[in-house]
């Protein structure tokens, strides 16, 4: 009976560990939520370029995307030819509690200034249709890409 006991024992305690190793996520990275409005409205098929001094991502929105996280704002830059375009800008936010989490689980202090910072899980942009004078104004509709 006791044969048996030990190596229930050790193979609970490996998937035990192996749990703990895979639980600890990524905190240079974070997912954001694109939606671009006009008028109210969402406006899909939006081209955006978002950019922090950590690096350049693009995605159509609405959509979601990837980014490295920073203590710098993160610049977004939206455009639809013959529908609009903006530009805006979101401020990183300090979160303390991830700090003291990467300082009581990762022991390190390699990015833990970076990893504090977040910026909103949800960026709205708001367009701004094209002037009636804009020479783009009357083209066909080219990708964006």
């Amino acid at each position: 009976m006791n044969r048996f006991l030990i190596p229930a024992l050790v193979l609970a305690s490996a998937v035990g560990l192996a749990g703990c190793v895979t639980a600890v996520e990524d905190t240079t990275v974070q997912q954001v939520e694109v939606h671009a409005i006009l008028d109210h409205r969402e406006v899909s098929g939006v081209g955006c370029l978002l950019e922090n001094d950590a690096g350049r991502w693009f995605v159509v929105a609405p959509g979601r995307v990837t980014i490295t996280r920073s203590g710098k704002p993160l610049a977004v830059s939206c455009k639809r030819d013959g529908v609009g375009s903006a530009d805006e800008s979101w401020s990183a936010h300090y979160d303390r509690n991830r700090l003291i989490g990467n300082l009581l689980i990762g022991a390190g202090l390699g990015n833990v200034v970076q990893d504090g910072y977040s910026y909103p899980a949800t960026l709205t942009v708001a367009m701004r249709a094209p002037a009636p004078g804009d020479a783009r104004s009357g083209e066909a509709a080219t990708p964006v890409f």
